[in-house]
């Protein structure tokens, strides 16, 4: 890895390792990350290495810690969006669904092109029974995918029905042949359920 004759170089900076810490952990390689991200002294203080700290801490379900780094890092940047959307993924699989929620409606609110945010926050609302889309700007291509995530959520909470009307309506609005919600609504039919 080209990063390991970076951090070799005499003249390596603490932004070169924050950046080798974020290369470690979307390899997965987390336990060397947190290796090389508590090498930079605390008093580098950026939006990336707060983030970072963040996802590690995360990573290590030290909530308390996670929260208080992503609110770092979102007050230390203009746009907070995609620090706000892993906040609320973090909350999302911690089960604290509504806190979720509002963190995925504030990413978008910065910015409202962040698909993930969108989809994750129709996560969230499903968690919490509210199978509506939510009140955001939206393509027509968008709609039909969070319809379609809608639906595969209301199937695995057994609400069947539910699952079938929204796989159709994800069907229909798709302005193009939509071949995941047609597989997923053959395999409901025929008894087929993931």
């Amino acid at each position: 890895m080209i990063w390991r004759q970076v951090l070799a170089h005499p003249e390596v900076s603490e932004e070169d390792r924050v950046g080798f810490a974020e290369a470690l952990i979307r390899a997965g390689e987390w336990n060397e990350a947190r290796s090389v991200l508590d090498q930079v002294p605390p008093t580098y203080e950026t939006y990336e290495r707060y983030r970072l700290e963040a996802m590690l801490a995360d990573y290590a379900q030290d909530w308390g810690r996670a929260d208080a780094f992503y609110e770092t890092a979102a007050g230390m940047t203009t746009r907070p969006a995609s620090v706000l959307n892993n906040w609320g993924y973090s909350k999302l699989t911690r089960g604290d669904h509504a806190e979720a929620e509002r963190l995925f409606t504030e990413a978008i609110a910065y910015d409202p092109s962040v698909f993930t945010a969108k989809n994750n926050l129709v996560l969230a609302r499903a968690a919490q029974g509210e199978f509506t889309l939510p009140l955001v700007n939206m393509t027509q291509v968008e709609r039909a995918q969070l319809l379609y995530t809608m639906a595969l959520a209301a199937i695995r909470q057994d609400r069947i029905d539910l699952g079938r009307g929204l796989l159709a309506e994800a069907i229909d609005t798709h302005p193009q042949y939509f071949e995941a919600a047609v597989a997923t609504q053959r395999a409901l039919d025929s008894g087929v359920r993931n």
